[in-house]
């Protein structure tokens, strides 16, 4: 990682905390921000941004795809920072972050540094007591994690990152560039918020409220219990839940949640789980070279002729057809 100190023009300074078999991509997303709003071009000076990476041992962190991350300094003092960013990865290790490292975020958030949780970060920062009465933002693939564990709190699982006084989160991946970008805008202005962003292929910086890819917009629901049957059917898109076994899960009867389905969306939990398959693959078929038979496959359907006959009924054309008509030549 690129050395880094903090310069006396810096405007904004970020220190991370990597939790073990953190998320490479989400960590190094939110680095890639900072860096390219720190410097005119693409020479990776951290003149008006600066970062480090924090540890209370100074061991290499490895993270969840086996590479390994070298801190450069001990925790100190968490004011030098502007912000302390905890980037989580595995829920397995939500309990194992160092007690000293606690105890720095502890003393953080006393002092009123905004802390940072990336992805399961936000589990991190409640297990270490700092998320009372704040809301949080997490992954819906994570979100029965949070609240098995968390019993009582409901996160937000349908937008990218959430704003909440100095307690700031997302659900990782991609999202930890936008939630980067609203800082550096922040304190950097709009123009090097969206520098970073369109040189890393992004076309332009989303709002917190966006929704969080993979659901579609024609099920956003405010009903609770929608909600956590609309997450398990997107959690087991490729070997789809019956609605016996979902509401199971639930613990209501099927005709609650039948009639919750019908006051909230005008629709079937049969046909809001057949819409989410559809648009995931038309995702796919848009976005990747699978054959129209791997991702029948992989978005739960018997074989092709059934992806072919609910695709034609909901979108008028085949597979093939929708893909031809999203291809550069097209």
């Amino acid at each position: 990682m690129l050395a880094t100190r903090r310069p006396d023009l810096a405007k904004l300074t970020v220190g991370f905390i990597l939790a073990r078999r953190f998320t490479l991509c989400a960590f190094a997303t939110f680095v890639d921000v900072l860096r390219l709003s720190a410097d005119e071009g693409d020479r990776s000076r951290p003149i008006l941004c600066a970062w480090r990476v924090l540890s209370p041992t100074m061991e290499a962190i490895t993270s969840s795809c086996g590479i390994a991350v070298q801190p450069e300094e001990r925790l100190g003092d968490p004011t030098r920072f502007d912000y302390l960013v905890v980037v989580g990865g595995l829920v397995d290790e939500v309990e194992n972050l160092h007690p000293d490292t606690v105890s720095f975020l502890r003393r953080a958030a006393a002092l009123g540094v905004p802390l940072v949780g990336v992805c399961t970060g936000a589990f991190i920062l409640h297990q270490a007591g700092l998320m009372q009465g704040y809301r949080a933002c997490v992954s819906w693939f994570h979100h029965e994690d949070f609240v098995e564990r968390f019993d009582g709190l409901e996160p937000v699982s349908d937008q990218i990152f959430v704003v909440d006084r100095d307690r700031l989160t997302c659900s990782g991946g991609v999202s930890s560039a936008h939630l980067a970008a609203f800082i550096v805008e922040r304190h950097l202005g709009r123009a090097r918020a969206a520098k970073s962003l369109h040189i890393m292929i992004i076309d332009h910086a989303m709002a917190a409220e966006e929704p969080q890819p993979g659901m579609p917009l024609a099920l956003a629901a405010e009903d609770p219990l929608v909600r956590k049957a609309l997450l398990l059917m997107q959690q087991s898109i490729d070997a789809p839940l019956s609605i016996g076994r979902v509401v199971e899960r639930l613990g209501v009867s099927r005709r609650k949640l039948e009639r919750h389905f019908r006051e909230t969306l005008a629709m079937t939990p049969l046909e809001a789980d057949r819409l989410i398959r559809v648009e995931q693959a038309k995702h796919l078929l848009k976005t990747t070279g699978r054959s129209a038979t791997q991702i029948a496959a992989d978005t739960g359907f018997c074989d092709l002729p059934h992806l072919i006959r609910v695709f034609r009924a909901a979108e008028g054309m085949t597979p093939d057809a929708f893909r031809r008509m999203g291809s550069p030549a097209r």
